[in-house]
Formats: C-alpha cells, sequence, structure tokens
C-alpha cells in the first residue's frame, strides 16, 4: 500500500510540474501578445539556441530537417522543458523551496534569452516574468493539493494510512490545465495583432521600367518529376535563423546607405515603389544546399539596381565590401565588386510578379547572382554599410565561413529518382544545372562510372539561371549508378571532388543508383 501510494505520490507531482510549466508558456504567451511575441520564453531560447549552435550541428538540423529545422528545435525545446518541468514538480511535493528554485532557474533562462535578442527592450522579459509569476501560485496550489492527497508516509506504524483524496488534486489540475490553455489561446488569436499581412495584401508593384525579356521557348522540358524552370513562391527553399518572421509594416520600412559614401542615402518603401525598378530571372542557391540538394530556387525578380543606389551615396575609395543589416539583426557581407561589374544585383520587392512574401523578405530583400545566399541575398534589409572586409566581419564570415562565396557549377538528377525500379529499354534522364553568372554550357552523365555522355540543354534563359536537362538511356537490366556533371560557359567543369557545405559550399558529382528490370 505504502509503495503504491508512493508511486502515486511521485505521478502527482510529475502532473503539477506539467500544468504548471502549462501555466507559464501559456501566461507569457499572453503577455506576448502586448508585448511582441520574439519575447516568449520558447522563442527568445530558441532564437538563442540558433545564434549558439554549432555550425556542425546547424549544418545537420538542415540537411535532415529542411525547412522543418525550427519545428524541431521548438519541439526538442518543449520537450526538455517539460521534462524539466516534471522533476521540479517532483521535487516541489517534497519542500516546496526546490520547486520555485526550478523556476527561478527557468526564468533566469528566458530572461537571458530575452536579452540576447536583436534589438531587445526591457518589454521583452515581460512574457518570461509573468509566466514564471503566475505559474509560482499555480505550484503553490497544486502541490498543496498533492500533498493533502498523499500525504508522506507516517512514521507512526499504528496509525493507518489515509485514503487518497484524489478529487483535489483533479479539481485543482483541472482549474490549472483550464487557465493555462485559457491564456495560450486567448494569447495566440491575439499575437495576430503583430501580422502585417493585411499591409502586404494591399501593396500593388509597379509595372518595371526595364521588364524581364521573354522567357525563350524550350526553357522547360515536358518530363513527369523534373524541377520546373520557374520556382512558385510557397515552394521556394527558405533558410535563416527566425523561429518568428519578421513583420515589417511597409509604412515603417526604410534602408539607409551610410559608412564609406560621400553622402549618407535614406530610402521610404513609397519612395523605392517609385524608382524606375528592373525585372530579371536570377537562380538563388544556399551555401547548405548539398550535391544533388534542393536548396535553391529560380525566380523572376523585381527591384532597383543596386549599383545605382552606391553610386548615389557616393562610394569611398579603399571600401570593398557592403554589409547589409535586417530588421532581425542578421549581417550579410557582400563584395562591392560584385554589384558594380554590370551583373543584376537588386534590392528587390518582387518574386514571380507578387510583392515579396513575408518569408522572403517583404518589403525588401537583396539579391546578387553569382553569389551564395549568406554573402548576397539578406532578407529585411534595412541598412547597407559601405566598409572593408578587414574592418568588418558579418555573421556567417563570424562563425568561419568563407568571406567570398561564389556559387559553384553544379548539376543534379531529378529523374529518376534515386532507388528507382525501372523498365529496360529507353530511359529518360533529366535533371538541372547551374552557374549563376556564368551560364551552363554543356551536361554530362555517365553510367557506373563509364564514358561521359553529352546531355540536351533545355533553352538558356541568360547566365543568371539554371537550365533543365536531359539524357535517353537505353537502361539494360541490373544495378546501375547514374552520374552527371556540368561544364560552365567559362568552359570550367564541375568538381569531382567531394566537399561538404561548410565553409564555402558542396562540391562533387551527384548521383543515383536505380534498378532496372
Amino acid at each position: 500500500m505504502n509503495k503504491r501510494h508512493g508511486i502515486w505520490r511521485v505521478l502527482a507531482g510529475a502532473l503539477a510540474g506539467l500544468l504548471t510549466a502549462a501555466v507559464a508558456l501559456g501566461v507569457a504567451e499572453l503577455a506576448a501578445a502586448i508585448t511582441g511575441p520574439q519575447g516568449a520564453p520558447v522563442n527568445a531560447v530558441g532564437e538563442t539556441a540558433i545564434n549558439l549552435t554549432p555550425i556542425p550541428v546547424k549544418e545537420f538540423a538542415i540537411t535532415h530537417f529542411g525547412s522543418h529545422d525550427k519545428e524541431a528545435l521548438v519541439l526538442g525545446i518543449v520537450v526538455l522543458l517539460l521534462a524539466f518541468a516534471a522533476v521540479i514538480g517532483i521535487a516541489a511535493v517534497r519542500r516546496m523551496s526546490w520547486g520555485m528554485a526550478g523556476l527561478v532557474v527557468f526564468a533566469a533562462l528566458g530572461v537571458s534569452a530575452a536579452l540576447h535578442l536583436p534589438n531587445a527592450t526591457a518589454s521583452d522579459l515581460l512574457p518570461t516574468l509573468a509566466g514564471v509569476g503566475v505559474a509560482a501560485m499555480a505550484m503553490a496550489v497544486l502541490v498543496r493539493a498533492v500533498r493533502v492527497a498523499f500525504p508522506p508516509p507516517s512514521t507512526e506504524p499504528e496509525q493507518p494510512p489515509r485514503r487518497p483524496d484524489r478529487r483535489r488534486v483533479l479539481i485543482a489540475a483541472t482549474g490549472t490545465a483550464v487557465l493555462a490553455a485559457v491564456a495560450g489561446g486567448l494569447g495566440d488569436k491575439l499575437l495576430g495583432r503583430f501580422s502585417i499581412a493585411g499591409d502586404l495584401a494591399q501593396v500593388r508593384l509597379p509595372a518595371p521600367a526595364i521588364p524581364a525579356p521573354a522567357v525563350p521557348a524550350g526553357t522547360a522540358f515536358a518530363i513527369s518529376g523534373l524541377t520546373p524552370f520557374f520556382t512558385a513562391n510557397s515552394g521556394f527553399y527558405r533558410v535563416d535563423t527566425d523561429l518568428v518572421l519578421p513583420q515589417v509594416a511597409p509604412e515603417t520600412w526604410t534602408l539607409r546607405i551610410d559608412g564609406m559614401v560621400e553622402r549618407d542615402v535614406e530610402l521610404s518603401y513609397d519612395e523605392l515603389l517609385r524608382m524606375p525598378l528592373t525585372e530579371t530571372d536570377i537562380t538563388l542557391v544556399c551555401v547548405s544546399n548539398a550535391v544533388g540538394g534542393t536548396y535553391n530556387g529560380n525566380a523572376r525578380w523585381l527591384g532597383l539596381p543596386l549599383a545605382g543606389l552606391l553610386r548615389r551615396a557616393g562610394v569611398r575609395a579603399g571600401a570593398d565590401q557592403v554589409l547589409s543589416t535586417a530588421v532581425d539583426g542578421m549581417t550579410i557581407s557582400t563584395p562591392i565588386e560584385a554589384i558594380m561589374d554590370g551583373r543584376d544585383a537588386l534590392l528587390a520587392v518582387g518574386m514571380n510578379g507578387q510583392p515579396l512574401p513575408i518569408a522572403h523578405g517583404f518589403p525588401a530583400r537583396m539579391v546578387v547572382p553569382g553569389l551564395y545566399g549568406y554573402v548576397s541575398a539578406t532578407k529585411w534589409v534595412t541598412r547597407l554599410t559601405i566598409t572593408t572586409f578587414a574592418q568588418q566581419r558579418a555573421y556567417w564570415t563570424q562563425r568561419g565561413y568563407a568571406a567570398q562565396a561564389p556559387i559553384k557549377t553544379e548539376s543534379r538528377i531529378d529523374v529518376p529518382k534515386p532507388l528507382a525500379q525501372i523498365k529496360a529499354g529507353q530511359v529518360v534522364v533529366a535533371g538541372v544545372a547551374w552557374a549563376p553568372a556564368k551560364g551552363i554550357a554543356a551536361v554530362e552523365v555517365n553510367v557506373d562510372n563509364g564514358t561521359w555522355h553529352t546531355a540536351r540543354l533545355a533553352a538558356a534563359d541568360g547566365i543568371d539561371t539554371w537550365r533543365q536537362w536531359m539524357w535517353a538511356w537505353d537502361a539494360s537490366p541490373g544495378l546501375h549508378t547514374l552520374q552527371v556533371r556540368a561544364t560552365d560557359s567559362t568552359g570550367a567543369t564541375q568538381t569531382s571532388r567531394s566537399a561538404q557545405t561548410f565553409p564555402d559550399g558542396a562540391s562533387g558529382w551527384d548521383s543515383v543508383v536505380v534498378t532496372v528490370n
């Protein structure tokens, strides 16, 4: 009887801890609806965790979780929090001071994380403090109910054990759960007021002063499973460090150009839209894109040429870097030469005929052909500082990534899929190849390390976009390995040397293994 009583006491204590954590998170969510979503403890801790995570772990998460890496991080934080909450609940049943000490630890983590947020203010501390304050009261009520229902074993054997009063625990637990659910649900609903989706819906982009040329006929093969020439906004890859997407209203957005310039320049969103905009097709690639990976996409961008903006500010002699800063505090370094050498580097406001989606940088972002995104594609950009690589380093270069990162010439097999079972005879092998700012000149395919065969290229839409390719294979029965390599317009052929994504992009030949029946 005493053993069973003890087990129930432990379980009730764990439940008390879990409900305490639920109240803390629910009330914190409600408070964040007043102060801003970035101050919510899970968001604040998550953002700090992202910034402190070692590069190999970041790359592992991106490779294995893809665009769901942030959901995986949040899930991990919540699981650890619940485990910690269960432990402090059990400890609190034995001694209340231990439980309160656990809440102090939770508060310290939340406050410390909030203080390390970009542009942190005192209001960002309030969600954690409010959540912990109410949680402390909830813990006191729950632990008292557990102690009454499941008192510690009596040291006087002549007294029979009391019958547990589980109703008291049930009433306290139900009330606490309702409080957590109502606070969290209301907070989640009220957080919608920070969304600028309504503002985005009202934006009407002007017609480009320099429209993109019509896409040549034959840029896309009609092959099932082949990557489309243009990537839909909804399917475009997203890699950034934000758990909560920045919400920047167009009427409050400004871009400032300063540093080694003749004159500072400041530009509002309305002023930007009134300027002569250029439209062009550009393929973007993330440095985290593994060989054969899909962290790349092709879109039609609308924006203001960055070279003209820099000329307007007047770049001083000796400057070689544009250090761009986003509203979330992210900094990215771009060689000035890559902006001024004639390529279509843009301060983009539109993507595939629509205003930029929030997830892709609305109101404005940078797009520079030929450079990996971490040195060129700043989303939610608000400042361009003209400086030198020797004087200032950006977020990713501080973490060991290369300061200069041109996109490597690469190719990918889309069809057939890895481990596919296919019939013998004529088989279509197809995919895409890219070398932005250089262009693709040729693609070759081999089977089982044999002779390289020249693939047929789709028509080119300039040098800044990827090209589809296809090759007709007379497949014989057996297990086969297909490999692909590309050659760019400079004559450089994609290297077979295998390299990881860190520090300046992956390299190697993409391959797939298939079974021919």
